[in-house]
């Protein structure tokens, strides 16, 4: 299996090859690099796919976490990207990975062709949230994914009655705590760069569904709105937080517009 090393912290990723323009996918909170196997699937003939697993998830998750940022999570990416033997890529995240991405073409530029931001925004979480959330987690830490608890996740990330719920429950229950905690730490500790984002010039595609339970489409739209070479919004009709996988249909057909019109 590949792994890229990056500041002693060894990253998991799958690499479809081949000689297409560069595609790496960075994935949200409490997921990993499977969430984006609509979009590898339909995308692989003409792109080469890169999809990674980040701190604190997946297999990249490790006996230990230490404190990071998603400006470490960009360092990441890119030490990926170099072990993939790639320059430039376009970089699609969502929610979380939107997060890094962001902050990746703030960071490195030079290696950024295009952005593909997914369910994401650039500002704080809405703090009247953030005490829930502290809650359930603490007590996920403690006490082990309770049913209560993988309902209201299962909510706000999937939308209700998705059929591939009960899996990503699975894999939840068999979350570390310290990587729990962790991976809450870094959310609720990112810096606001809602301003910066306006000095970001490469190519931009925003996709939002517009059930979003985690993330407001007014905040995707403010988002839209700073960046400067931003295509036209794209919202998913009836489609929740991870809309990449819950509705890919539509969320392929709009990444793929915008890459037939990016520049060479």
């Amino acid at each position: 299996m590949p792994y890229a090393s990056n500041a002693g912290i060894d990253l998991y990723y799958e690499d479809t090859g081949g000689d297409g323009p560069v595609l790496i996918f960075s994935h949200g909170l409490l997921m990993d690099s499977s969430m984006f196997a609509p979009q590898v699937a339909a995308l692989r003939d003409r792109f080469r796919c890169i999809s990674w697993d980040e701190r604190g998830h997946g297999r990249t998750a490790g006996a230990a976490l230490a404190p990071f940022s998603y400006y470490d999570s960009a360092d990441d990416l890119v030490a990926i990207l170099r072990v993939a033997g790639v320059g430039r890529a376009v970089l699609v995240g969502m929610s979380q990975g939107g997060y890094l991405s962001l902050r990746c073409a703030l960071r490195h530029p030079e290696v950024v062709r295009a952005l593909v931001l997914i369910d994401t925004q650039a500002g704080l979480e809405d703090p009247a949230k953030m005490p829930g959330y502290h809650r359930m987690i603490s007590d996920w830490a403690a006490h082990g994914l309770s049913d209560e608890t993988a309902a209201i996740i299962e909510h706000v990330i999937l939308g209700d009655g998705w059929s591939g719920a009960e899996a990503w429950k699975t894999r939840w229950r068999l979350m570390q705590p310290h990587n729990l905690l962790g991976v809450f730490t870094t959310l609720g500790a990112r810096d606001d760069i809602a301003e910066a984002i306006a000095a970001i010039t490469a190519p931009a595609l925003v996709i939002h569904g517009d059930a979003d339970a985690a993330i407001e489409t007014e905040r995707a739209l403010a988002m839209h709105a700073k960046l400067p070479n931003a295509a036209p919004f794209v919202s998913v009709p009836g489609a929740g937080h991870a809309a990449n996988l819950t509705d890919p249909g539509p969320v392929n057909a709009a990444i793929l517009r915008f890459l037939d019109h990016l520049p060479a």
